[in-house]
């Protein structure tokens, strides 16, 4: 087995040498991208085991490059590198399929740590055919389509890996800490008030203007599933 390819895409040029250094004694075999039309380039073209993503990029912003990548790849693992602390970038972020983010400055350890557990766990934990129903709600993992009383629903990436994972936890009870192990796939580093605001999003999509509502909040515990409403 090869050496893990690893795409580093930062235009601070000390800051992106530092980190190829690090990476390559580490084992790692890497290239530099110092703009995102490169970096653009670069994911069409090979296949990289992980991608170290800056945001903030000439000629295109790290989170286009996400976007775009995410149309042709969504399997990849991609950790965002960001100077910004606000929820928003964050949220943005693994909105659009980014799997991680660390906020510069930050500890090379701490990062090859983040790194080392993505490439221990890539992510195809998407099950081919699966079919998930509850109810009048219907969600195909494989086609990803999402419908209920027959009605198409436009979710995002993270909104269906979200319901998806309720839905194979249909009764159980999941903590946030369990929803953010589960869904965003890492040991998450930032508020679990990420889940709540997820969870908002999907009950406007997939309750909101019926009766019955599935999405159920366990007070000072988490969220489920549940085939019938309750009060909870």
């Amino acid at each position: 087995m090869g050496k893990p390819k690893i795409l580093i895409v930062e235009d601070e040029k000390k800051l992106s040498r530092v980190l190829q250094l690090e990476l390559e004694y580490e084992n790692y075999e890497t290239e530099i991208a110092e703009d995102g039309k490169i970096a653009l380039a670069e994911m069409e073209q090979k296949k990289w085991d992980l991608v170290l993503l800056d945001i903030m990029l000439p000629k295109l912003s790290g989170l286009e490059v996400l976007r775009r990548v995410r149309r042709f790849d969504e399997t990849t693992p991609i950790l965002l590198l960001t100077a910004r602390d606000q929820v928003h970038d964050k949220v943005s972020g693994l909105d659009l399929g980014a799997n991680d983010y660390i906020t510069k400055p930050f500890q090379i350890e701490e990062l090859l740590a983040r790194i080392r557990v993505h490439l221990r766990n890539p992510i195809s934990k998407r099950e081919n055919g699966d079919v998930f129903t509850v109810g009048d709600l219907y969600v195909n993992v494989s086609s990803r389509e999402v419908k209920r009383n027959e009605k198409q629903i436009e979710l995002t990436p993270r909104e269906f890996d979200l319901l998806v994972c309720l839905l194979k936890n249909k009764n159980i009870v999941l903590t946030r800490e369990q929803l953010i192990e589960d869904v965003w796939g890492f040991d998450y580093y930032g508020d679990t008030n990420v889940v709540d605001v997820y969870i908002r999003y999907l009950r406007q999509k997939i309750d909101k203007g019926y009766d019955q509502t599935y999405i159920q909040t366990v007070r000072g515990v988490g969220y489920t599933i549940k085939d019938k409403d309750t009060e909870t």
